[in-house]
């Protein structure tokens, strides 16, 4: 729709009257609220303005017709209240300028605010201020009156810019300045204007353009910002994932690893594996309950205690308590937990130490027998629940050639088909043994399974999933 201009007619600012202070500031900003200076919104008691009538307020509609405009028109989204009608600053100091009256696209007066400097023109700029309208001086005017060397011509736009980092800036010049004013849009005002020019329609349909350029800017900048930030975070997460350190070792690693976090790296579930240097393998793995960045970063600082009181020699119960002594310490709060599974593998590969804190018990294939869980009842509570808790370490036959799973409880816990119930150990063993009698195995059985988990639940787990596999063959 054109913009409606239903008078051209020129208002003259307010600060012809005399210099501003705190005062006037304060009373540009009452006048500036709704309903101000409007004869029908004040009541017929109201002081009538200085021309000597009182002007009413325009309706809510369009101008043309009268008839109502569209309420999904007159509301925006966008930063400040458009609902409420545009507000223009004017920062210049000649108190000869002149701006036409405006109306916005719903027909509403654009309210005009004026500051003969900068110190005037930062009491005005309040959040409802969308766009500002900077009267450069002319060139010949920023020389230096003693020597005529030219000045920083565009001084002033710059302290604009740094003082209204989020408001669109116009610029308003003589035509004879056309090369000052593109300029001044490549250093970061949204459009010139020129004096000669300058009418209602015309400073509208600039002053909305230079608004939603100013708003696309923003959004795109937000947008660039949101990207490095997630690229950033992106390389955080990748490098605190865990490198196994089985140099030495003829047992073979695998993992398959899945936050539950939308667009994550990592989530509250760790794993790691590290042997020692009197041959023996250890692995561990880990679940902080809840899968948010502090759980996340939780398992990470658990990870890394595990990795270095594991070299320092600790084992079994004695490291359990230390890495309580961890959790208790760095979460947040006292109802965070940990479930923990360890496994110290010897150096022949065919014992084990496993000590289990809440966590499921994992899952052994020896050559020739079906795979099946271990014994879960001998283990302890998980790591943060009860205080001085003890975690006994069970001994477990391996055998020459054997497969063993490790996982959490985000592989055991998603749905079967649309109904409630859960795939559980036993559903997880039935798929796994499956999914091995097809001679899948490594990586190939961890993705394998993970998916099929995922199909069963119709659709992306929710929950983390870490799957941890060490085979000897």
């Amino acid at each position: 729709m054109p913009v409606p201009v239903p008078h051209q007619r020129t208002v003259v600012l307010p600060h012809q009257a005399g210099p501003a202070d705190d005062a006037c500031a304060r009373t540009a900003r009452v006048a500036d609220a709704p309903g101000a200076g409007d004869a029908t919104a004040q009541g017929p008691g109201a002081p009538v303005p200085a021309g000597g009538q009182a002007r009413t307020a325009p309706a809510q509609g369009y101008p043309e017709t009268g008839q109502p405009q569209p309420a999904e028109q007159r509301l925006s989204a966008d930063r400040g209240p458009l609902h409420q009608g545009l507000t223009l600053l004017l920062i210049g100091e000649d108190p000869n300028s002149h701006v036409p009256e405006m109306w916005d696209w719903a027909g509403r007066k654009v309210r005009l605010r004026t500051a003969r400097n900068l110190t005037e023109a930062e009491r005005l700029l309040t959040d409802d201020v969308h766009c500002i309208l900077l009267d450069l001086p002319p060139a010949e005017r920023t020389a230096d009156r003693d020597t005529g060397v030219p000045g920083d011509e565009l001084g002033m736009l710059h302290d604009v810019l740094r003082m209204a980092t989020s408001h669109a800036v116009l610029v308003l010049t003589y035509e004879t300045d056309a090369e000052r004013a593109a300029d001044a849009v490549r250093v970061g005002a949204q459009d010139y204007l020129f004096r000669d020019e300058l009418d209602g329609a015309v400073l509208s349909r600039a002053v909305r353009y230079a608004v939603e350029r100013k708003r696309a800017d923003l959004a795109q900048r937000q947008l660039t910002e949101s990207r490095m930030l997630a690229q950033e975070n992106a390389r955080l997460e990748r490098g605190l994932l865990p490198t196994p350190l089985l140099d030495g070792s003829d047992l073979r690693f695998a993992a398959c690893y899945r936050p539950g976090r939308s667009r994550a790296l990592l989530g509250g579930d760790f794993y790691d594996t590290v042997r020692t240097p009197d041959g023996t393998v250890h692995a561990m793995i880990g679940d902080v309950c809840g899968h948010g960045p502090d759980e996340a970063a939780l398992g990470v600082e658990l990870r890394i205690a595990w990795r270095a009181l594991t070299f320092a020699g600790l084992c079994g119960d004695e490291l359990l308590a230390t890495l309580q002594k961890v959790l208790e310490h760095e979460r947040a709060d006292d109802e965070i937990f940990a479930t923990l599974c360890t496994v110290d593998i010897s150096a022949d590969g065919r014992r084990a130490g496993l000590c289990l804190a809440g966590h499921p018990a994992p899952l052994l294939a020896r050559s020739g027998e079906r795979p099946g869980l271990l014994p879960y009842e001998f283990g302890g509570p998980a790591l943060g629940l009860l205080p001085n808790a003890r975690w006994p370490r069970r001994q477990v036959e391996l055998g020459g050639s054997w497969s063993l799973m490790m996982y959490t409880d985000g592989l055991i816990e998603g749905r079967i088909g649309k109904g409630n119930q859960r795939l559980g150990q036993e559903g997880m063993t039935e798929l796994v043994s499956r999914q091995m009698a097809a001679g899948l195995s490594g990586e190939e059985l961890l993705d394998a399974s993970v998916r099929e988990v995922r199909d069963l639940n119709g659709g992306e787990l929710t929950d983390d999933v870490a799957v941890l596999l060490l085979d000897r063959r």
